[in-house]
């Protein structure tokens, strides 16, 4: 089969080549999907740059891609949860990524079925955002009805995803972004828009209940200023800590490496009497199908952005890393 291959680590232009290599292996947890579409995310450009290696140890070469969506091409001996011909998405296990390719192997509870209001160019959009949301939106303790949440990066692909799932559970959504997204983000359900150009969020917003950070740095602390004592933020990018190398299951060492490399961002919280949590996101196929329920039974469309052939993945790399683009890249094996 032919498969996008990152042969060695390093910054772009990234190692990477369209090669013919052996069909996975098939176990018998294991699903044989003929891939036919991967969405294209910064965390391949980060893994390519060997930016996760603390949090995943991937080693080249690699095939590269986190999620996909396709058939089902043959099933192992113990697969019981999904049937031959049926139409699947998955973010891919950490420990077996490999979506830029015409096949993959996938353990059967990383697989959800596509809902019918998707194509398989949508729904291969939607596995990352939708359970990076259902995950951190998890992750706040003591949510009632009618509270606030403010999702930082609410315009782009996470949001698309996260606003609706935040909302489905009784949540206000606040976001901000620019003006020209204020209607599309307020169908999807945000309760209130903050325009960055004319408005600083920092300065607007108090006693928040929940924060969903995208952004991390000093963005993550100023973050924290907005939301009141006892509340939680969940972050995508401000670094691993002690909480998460526990939940994770990670060993001593590695517990005992975040539990350092996250106490500024625990002690900066615990001033204000808040909690903070980060979010890697991982396989998890009856929570993606939860999310996909929902996002389709709303009927939220998915963002699908610029399609390329497999042979384009460089180019579709560095789109993702020049950024701009409207919705996500997809590759078409």
């Amino acid at each position: 089969m032919k498969a996008a291959v990152l042969m060695r680590h390093g910054k772009a232009p990234y190692a990477v080549q369209v090669s013919e290599v052996r069909d996975p292996d098939v176990g018998p947890k294991d699903v044989l999907v003929r891939v036919r579409a991967a969405g294209v995310n910064p965390l391949d450009t980060m893994i390519a740059r060997k930016e996760v290696a603390l949090l995943v140890g991937y080693r080249t070469p690699l095939i590269m891609g986190n999620e996909l969506a396709g058939e089902v091409e043959a099933v192992g001996a113990e697969v019981t949860r999904v049937r031959v011909g049926q139409r699947v998405m998955c973010r891919m296990p950490l420990d077996g990524i490999g979506a830029f390719a015409e096949y993959a192997a996938v353990d059967q509870d990383a697989l959800a079925p596509i809902p019918d209001a998707y194509g398989f160019e949508e729904a291969a959009t939607l596995s990352l955002t939708a359970l990076t949301a259902m995950q951190a939106l998890d992750l706040l303790e003591g949510v009632g009805e009618g509270d606030t949440v403010f999702i930082s990066g609410g315009t782009g692909s996470l949001g698309a995803t996260a606003i609706p799932l935040a909302a489905a559970r009784g949540l206000q959504v606040i976001t901000s972004g620019n003006a020209r997204h204020e209607q599309r983000v307020r169908r999807l359900g945000a309760a209130r828009f903050i325009d960055y150009r004319t408005q600083d969020y920092a300065d607007v917003l108090h006693d928040v209940d929940f924060v969903i950070d995208s952004l991390g740095g000093d963005e993550m602390r100023r973050q924290l200023g907005i939301m009141r004592s006892g509340g939680t933020l969940v972050s995508l990018r401000g670094g691993p800590n002690g909480e998460f190398a526990r939940r994770a299951g990670y060993g001593p060492l590695k517990r005992a490496l975040f539990t350092l490399a996250g106490a500024g961002a625990d002690r900066a919280a615990a001033r204000r009497g808040q909690r903070y949590r980060f979010v890697f996101v991982h396989a998890d196929g009856e929570q993606l199908d939860r999310a996909a329920t929902i996002l389709a039974g709303q009927n939220v469309p998915a963002q699908v952005g610029p399609t390329l052939p497999l042979a384009q993945v460089s180019e579709a790399l560095a789109r993702v890393d020049a950024g701009g683009a409207v919705g996500k890249i997809v590759l078409v094996p």
